[in-house]
């Protein structure tokens, strides 16, 4: 399977799971607005000189742990994530500032077990054509509010991303960083074959999922990809 990177993992995934019409939306921002956002032991990453930031939202399926039958309710659901690029020092990776997420379960299933900032949030998509309509809105207690309403779709020939270019540095990373209450920072391992990007047409109607963090992403992304489809496994966290 191709896009696997040469990291050898003796223990199975403990999930498994499909993504589905996924828009990597991603915008230049000053890379010292988001370091001072990261626990010690993690370094932002830079592409030409420019910290990026990620709007991803997607659709969950076939999400099941290994070896065992999907759970009614919990197997399938959307996502919309806000995530930026790091490094341990030896792994890059993707750190997240938010998932917002409509199912209950998997908000506090991955809270517990990933220690990653799941939110509850009220969510729905919809075909417009051949572009898909997404909207959030944020509903978790105790947390700031955040939209996020827009249409995207495919554009263009489906290609895979070449080591070098800035698609390949968005997207081809093969584990998260999360941090604890104490400030542990741990890593979770994923695989996946690389990706089949498209060109994406977006239009974006709201979008305050990165006011919590003092900044106001535009209309217009200055990068945009599509995926229509991924497989995907997920491993248990290791201390950093």
């Amino acid at each position: 399977m191709q896009g696997l990177e040469p990291l050898s993992i003796t223990r199975r995934p403990i999930l498994n799971m499909t993504w589905l019409d996924l828009a990597f939306l991603h915008w230049r921002v000053p890379a010292d607005a988001l370091e001072r956002t990261l626990p010690a032991g993690l370094r932002l990453q830079t592409f030409d000189g420019s910290a990026w930031l990620g709007v991803v939202p997607f659709r969950m399926a076939d999400v099941r742990a290994t070896g065992l039958p999907r759970v009614p309710g919990t197997h399938a659901f959307l996502e919309l994530n806000l995530r930026t690029y790091v490094t341990d020092g030896t792994r890059p990776g993707v750190w997240f500032y938010s998932l917002d997420c409509e199912n209950l379960l998997a908000v506090r299933g991955a809270r517990a077990a990933f220690h990653l900032p799941y939110l509850d949030a009220r969510m729905r998509t919809k075909h417009h054509g051949d572009l898909l309509d997404y909207s959030s809105v944020r509903t978790h207690p105790g947390h700031l509010p955040a939209t996020f309403r827009g249409q995207y779709g495919a554009w263009g020939p489906a290609f895979q991303s070449v080591p070098g270019t800035l698609e390949h540095w968005l997207t081809e990373r093969y584990c998260l960083y999360s941090a604890d209450r104490a400030g542990r920072v741990y890593r979770g391992e994923i695989r996946h074959p690389s990706w089949t990007l498209q060109a994406a047409e977006v239009h974006i109607f709201e979008n305050t999922l990165a006011l919590p963090l003092g900044l106001e992403l535009g209309r217009v992304p200055d990068a945009a990809h599509f995926s229509r489809r991924l497989e995907v496994s997920a491993w248990l966290l290791g201390r950093v």
